[in-house]
């Protein structure tokens, strides 16, 4: 769990894990398509497979690290809380992660999990060849606005 995204952190931590405890967990999340590539960035992933592991996180993380991982999962740096951050419901807590391709519009991803009381609602949205950052998070915030219209404040 990050607050931040960086690439040269993450691409230490892909080196000191190795593919095969990376993938474990993976699959431990649910994650059927997972597959770690080399560079990481190349690594697949569908939306489906980021939904489940939202809906699992939580019992992946030891129990004494639990409170903090989601602590960190839901308190994303300002800089990068677009799209779902946006257009959640009010009253749901958000927890959500994003990818992108540095910045060039090539990828622009968001998973995330929203709580209320004993209610946990998932979502993915992967995109590719947005043009730009910007237009890839405006199509991420206008794709989330439409999945969890139905929540009801």
């Amino acid at each position: 769990m990050v607050r931040a995204s960086a690439n040269g952190p993450a691409s230490a931590l892909v080196v000191r894990l190795g593919r095969r405890r990376i993938e474990h967990v993976a699959r431990l999340g649910g994650m059927r398509s997972f597959h770690l590539a080399s560079p990481w960035g190349l690594s697949t992933v569908t939306a489906r497979d980021l939904t489940r592991f939202a809906l699992r996180v939580e019992t992946l993380v030891p129990a004494r690290h639990r409170a903090y991982a989601m602590r960190l999962w839901r308190t994303i740096v300002p800089s990068q809380r677009w799209g779902v951050f946006r257009v959640a419901p009010r009253g749901w807590t958000v927890y959500a992660k994003g990818g992108w391709g540095s910045g060039t519009g090539a990828v622009d991803h968001q998973v995330a999990l929203l709580t209320r009381g004993g209610e946990r609602v998932a979502a993915a949205a992967l995109t590719t060849s947005d043009g730009t950052h910007a237009y890839g998070k405006a199509t991420l915030r206008g794709v989330f606005a439409r999945l969890l219209r139905g929540l009801s404040e």
